[in-house]
C-alpha cells in the first residue's frame, strides 16, 4: 500500500531544534509514528512541567560538578516514558 499524496496541513507551533524549524504532517500511512514525541516536548517546554517538579526536589549533588540538571533528567525521563 503506498502512501497518501494528498496535502495534509502542517502541525503549527513546534519550537525549533538546534535553529531549524520542525513540521510534522500526519499523512505517511506506512511511517513510525515517534513524532508524536516532537508534540509531547513542544508541550512540555511550554507548560514548564520538569522544571516545576525540580524546583520541589533538592538536590544534594555538589553543584560545581552538575552537567545536567534536575529539569533535564526529569524532562528527558518523562519523554523517554512516553
Amino acid at each position: 500500500m503506498l502512501a497518501s499524496v494528498a496535502n495534509t496541513p502542517i502541525l503549527p507551533g513546534l519550537s525549533p531544534v538546534a535553529g531549524k524549524s520542525i513540521e510534522a504532517r500526519f499523512d505517511g500511512d506506512l511511517l513510525s509514528s515517534d513524532g508524536g514525541l516532537l508534540g509531547l516536548r513542544a508541550i512540555e517546554q511550554r507548560l514548564g512541567i520538569a522544571s516545576r517538579l525540580a524546583a520541589c526536589i533538592d538536590d544534594p549533588r555538589a553543584p560545581g560538578r552538575v552537567i545536567h540538571g534536575l529539569d533535564e533528567i526529569i524532562r528527558f525521563r518523562m519523554l523517554m516514558i512516553a
